[in-house]
């Protein structure tokens, strides 16, 4: 075990240099990639084309088929039609030119009639009136008041019909004209049925009772009228194409999706599926190598700032790191072999996993935010190391599972727990994990035999209390190979049973009581500044353990025995009185003690003078050199140390006071702490003067509860009379 100390010592030693701690990270990166690729890489299937396959094959991801895709938004194309628009405003051009050839015809029977009233009224025998133009004057001018295109398009017979008609019969055939033409070109007219409209409007005129010829023009001119009105439109063809297109939603591989059943023939669509999601294409392998990377480098980048925030010393900082990766790989290790177990195809194996042993030994060894940090990174590893089984890389119910169970004993281990409490920690835990097991199966709505509910029951137990006893097993392994004194390890220390606290009752009881008043006081004081209260009271059990060796030479040990200092010289006292801080190392280091508790008592005393002693040799040797007479030291390293070496003190010089008085415990406390400080005695640790004053209020406040005044019943008080006669 010294060896293996040593080992970690040395490793510890090299973290303390930057590029060894980022290799120590970087190991932590290889041992987790190494661990949970094999989850993540895609499965390569040797299948061919127009095989049969010998198995059930799913999706093992979300892959859009933009082949599908692109087939499926053709097909939307091709069924869009083509946009045709009607020109309504056709209607009534057609109208408007219908209706002014009527009335130009109107107008040219108007004029020709002026014309012969002029005449008529300017005749006479020898100029007689001109005769009526004839039928071809009155096209002539027909015709001039139409255009030219119009001229043409129309017979000479539509003109001449309509010259010789009267203006009301004009007007007639100008309304039964127009009125068909806008029944007709109301509708929608495209190329193919303008002939057929054409024939609807002469249907409609056929049977007017319009004079032949005049009937025969108004259907020509109705034909001529009808023309097509409805066109492709090639902007709203185009918008509606857009649209179809848009419509088609992205056809998608889903995650799970079964792409070929056990027993059916690959064919080429199949083929190509099998290689758009990866299976068949080894070229695409590093991605999920790449996204592993980075989600372990996530998680390390929050160790790494977690640890270089930690108010520690540098030395306690490595090693809290050296064994956090020592938890957390053993924890790894033990995942990954439980993942294994996966090839007999049954699902329950996360649940077997002892969840809660990473977070219960890092809570008790370190302490709880690291260990909630840790159960959370562990849970994200579960999921991706028990995903067999799963569509997708990882299994989010395994991963709730490990998070809950890990979460549930942290939280039930307090900051003051026996070791016994492990137990019970894992058994709540194992409670937890049963509940969590019942929500994961019911949430889906799956359907369990009641033979597989025995079994996620039993991986549960098994998980919670496998759990606590790996901890208990680990506990005082990693707690001796790091030297790391845990609150568990300090209230064992504390139990009155331990051999060397029943060695101090039973050889020198008033040292017993007086390091029992002493843990007392520093722990109350500690508490005040922040310190390790419970280190400061464990700490002051043993810190006089040295006493036991020449228990009768310390006065608290000398009830109804003479001094035996008065029969030494002061030389040979100092010796006997400094020895029992080396004796007390030495007992502790024999037990193999916590560091922490043999530094409090080689440095309780620090380096102070035994006044008392120097005094009375200064007495027979004026040239008695005062450093003969002072302890060794080293001078209190820590807080915990100052406070013990005050609280000490302090003990010992109020309880020889005889009619202790609340002001002057004040004052034998001050002088005490100023005697401490202008000799030097604090100053290697990192106690400030704030702190000191803490200390000070604090102890006085607890000697004036302890020595407070007491009523004086008339049997004391005629015994103390008895005693001053």
């Amino acid at each position: 075990m010294d060896k293996l100390q040593q080992h970690f010592i040395r490793i510890r030693k090299l973290l303390d240099i930057t590029f060894f701690r980022i290799l120590f990270f970087l190991v932590l990166v290889v041992v987790l990639c190494s661990a949970m690729y094999s989850n993540v890489k895609p499965e390569k299937l040797d299948l061919a084309l127009f095989s049969v396959s010998e198995k059930t094959i799913r999706s093992p991801g979300t892959v859009e088929d933009k082949q599908s895709t692109e087939k499926k938004r053709k097909e939307a194309l091709d069924q869009v039609q083509d946009v045709y628009a009607l020109k309504k405003e056709y209607t009534q051009n057609r109208v408007d030119l219908i209706t002014s050839i009527f009335q130009s015809a109107i107008e040219v029977n108007d004029e020709i009639k002026d014309e012969m009233k002029k005449q008529e009224e300017l005749a006479t025998d020898e100029k007689p009136a001109k005769p009526e133009p004839s039928v071809a004057d009155k096209v002539t001018r027909l015709k001039a008041k139409l255009t030219e295109g119009v001229s043409k398009d129309l017979s000479n017979q539509v003109f001449t019909s309509l010259v010789q008609a009267s203006n009301d019969e004009l007007s007639i055939a100008k309304d039964l004209t127009v009125t068909a033409i806008n029944n007709v070109m109301t509708n929608r007219i495209s190329t193919d049925e303008v002939e057929n409209a054409k024939k609807r409007v002469e249907e409609e005129l056929k049977y007017s009772s319009l004079n032949d010829m005049l009937r025969l023009a108004a259907i020509d001119l109705g034909r001529y009228a009808v023309i097509q009105n409805e066109f492709y439109d090639p902007n709203a063809t185009e918008e509606l194409r857009r649209q179809a297109a848009e419509s088609v939603e992205p056809v998608k591989i889903l995650q799970g999706q079964i792409i070929v059943e056990e027993g059916e023939l690959i064919n080429q669509d199949i083929y190509r599926q099998l290689k758009l999601v990866g299976l068949l294409n080894n070229d695409q392998s590093f991605k999920p190598l790449i996204g592993l990377v980075l989600l372990i480098t996530i998680f390390l980048s929050a160790i790494y700032y977690y640890f270089y925030e930690m108010k520690s010393l540098p030395e306690k900082r490595q090693t809290y790191l050296l064994l956090f990766g020592i938890i957390f790989v053993l924890a790894l290790f033990i995942m990954k072999i439980i993942s294994m177990l996966q090839i007999f195809n049954f699902a329950g194996f996360g649940y077997i996993f002892p969840a809660a042993m990473g977070g219960m030994l890092i809570k008790i060894l370190i302490e709880e935010k690291l260990a909630i940090l840790f159960s959370i990174i562990m849970a994200v590893c579960g999921s991706v190391l028990f995903n067999e089984g799963v569509t997708g890389s990882f299994n989010f119910s395994v991963g709730i599972y490990i998070l809950f169970s890990a979460l549930a004993a942290i939280m039930f281990l307090n900051s003051h727990n026996h070791r016994s409490k492990i137990l019970q920690a894992g058994t709540f835990a194992a409670v937890v994990n049963v509940l969590a097991i019942v929500a994961l199966m019911l949430v889906p709505n799956g359907q369990f035999s009641g033979i597989e509910y025995g079994y996620y029951f039993i991986s549960a137990l098994v998980s919670g209390i496998g759990s606590a006893v790996l901890t208990i097993g680990l506990l005082p392994f990693l707690e001796a190979s790091f030297g790391i004194l845990s609150t568990m390890r300090l209230i064992e220390l504390s139990n009155p049973n331990h051999p060397l606290l029943r060695k101090i009752l039973m050889e020198s009881p008033g040292t017993y009581h007086h390091s029992v008043m002493v843990a007392n006081l520093s722990e109350s004081a500690c508490e005040a500044i922040g310190a390790n209260g419970l280190l400061a009271r464990v700490g002051s059990y043993y810190h006089d353990i040295g006493k036991t060796k020449r228990p009768n030479f310390f006065i608290e040990n000398q009830m109804h025995h003479d001094n035996p200092h008065d029969r030494l010289p002061p030389e040979k006292s100092a010796n006997i009185i400094i020895a029992h801080v080396t004796d007390g190392s030495a007992i502790l280091k024999k037990y193999h003690m916590p560091k922490e508790i043999i530094d409090i008592t080689e440095q309780h005393h620090g380096t102070t003078l035994l006044k008392y002693f120097y005094h009375k040799a200064l007495q027979s040797d004026a040239e008695m050199r005062e450093d003969e007479f002072r302890y060794p030291g080293p001078k209190a390293q820590t807080k915990e140390s100052a406070v013990v070496g005050i609280a000490d003190s302090v003990e010992a010089a109020v309880r020889s006071l005889s009619e202790p008085t609340p002001e002057l415990i004040e004052s034998l406390v001050k002088k005490i702490v100023d005697d401490r400080l202008q000799d030097g005695q604090l100053n290697e640790c990192d106690i400030t003067i704030k702190e000191i004053e803490t200390v000070s209020h604090t102890l006085c406040e607890t000697l004036k509860g302890i020595f407070h005044s007491r009523i004086e019943y008339p049997e004391m008080t005629k015994t103390k009379k008895v005693k001053q006669a």
